[in-house]
């Protein structure tokens, strides 16, 4: 892994004051303004002084902010010719030769997931899920459509799921603010890790709920608070992060809960069935007419036929 500047500030956020920990929270979600802000002005916005950002620079290793922030540059920079990465590897290629050079490559992530993925962290996890009193979902960016996915089923299968859904930290430890040591956080990311998911599951740790993370190696910051990690391989293919292996862990995490509970879920799912027949859901999606009839006894009509 390359060292560069946004894995030098996760090696060191553990370790960094509330001021610095601030920084690193701002660069890594807003480091395309970052970039152009003088060490006064990141100071400013942050809410820390000037001296405060110099330290905090030199903390991660470069002379001054200077430095830093020709590190910081290039870093954007790297992120920034990701298109013209892609073009250069598939640039010449048929579309038929690009889906299957995308698919192969999923296909060896979810290889690498089986034969690194913790099965004692597996179980695991799977019990804190089901003992919670309130399991807190957190994906942000890319990976909110997993965190989505995740607490679509887990809503099925068990009460008290909060997906937390937010732009900023603030809203986010708002939604949070109940949690406590009988209750059990998710964190969903992969590169680039969000600074909001980690500050998440340290506010977690901080108020002893046990924490859960889904992400892509032992090297990650988000295993800093987290006593169970589950590593899927997730690489950028080109422009697009490849969420295949996450999806598919997250597939048997859904899978190991419903066969850990059967009647539980069975029930869930006859009262949602009670639920979607006696309220027409899905007819009232799309009303048809015959006879210049709504069709919204259709379901009796079917079973008196029958």
């Amino acid at each position: 892994m390359e060292y560069d500047i946004i894995t030098r500030m996760n090696d060191k956020y553990m370790k960094m004051s509330k001021g610095h920990k601030a920084i690193a929270a701002y660069i890594s979600d807003n480091y395309d303004q970052a970039v152009f802000m003088t060490a006064a002005k990141l100071g400013e916005t942050v809410g820390v002084s000037e001296s405060t950002v110099v330290r905090f620079a030199t903390g991660l290793g470069y002379d001054g902010y200077p430095e830093f922030q020709k590190a910081l540059e290039g870093w954007v920079k790297n992120k920034l010719n990701s298109v013209q990465k892609m073009d250069a590897k598939y640039g010449k290629s048929t579309q038929s030769e690009i889906l299957n050079s995308v698919l192969s490559a999923d296909i060896e992530k979810i290889q690498d997931t089986i034969v690194n993925l913790d099965a004692v962290a597996f179980e695991a996890a799977v019990n804190i899920i089901l003992e919670a009193e309130t399991v807190y979902l957190v994906g942000v960016r890319s990976c909110e459509p997993l965190a989505d996915f995740l607490h679509f089923y887990l809503n099925m299968i068990r009460g008290n799921v909060v997906l937390v859904k937010t732009t900023s930290v603030t809203e986010m430890f708002e939604q949070m603010i109940r949690i406590g040591a009988k209750d059990a956080i998710i964190g969903i990311s992969f590169p680039r890790y969000s600074m909001r998911t980690l500050k998440a599951m340290e506010f977690a740790n901080d108020r002893n709920a046990k924490v859960i993370t889904i992400t892509d190696s032992i090297h990650s910051p988000m295993n800093l608070y987290s006593s169970c990690n589950l590593l899927a391989r997730s690489d950028m293919v080109s422009i697009v992060d490849s969420l295949v292996a996450p999806l598919s862990v997250i597939n048997a995490l859904v899978v190991a809960l419903c066969l850990k509970q059967p009647e539980q879920v069975k029930q869930n799912l006859e009262t949602l069935e009670d639920v979607w027949n006696n309220y027409q859901v899905y007819l009232n999606d799309e009303i048809n007419f015959i006879d210049e009839e709504p069709m919204l006894n259709y379901s009796l009509i079917k079973a008196e036929e029958e």
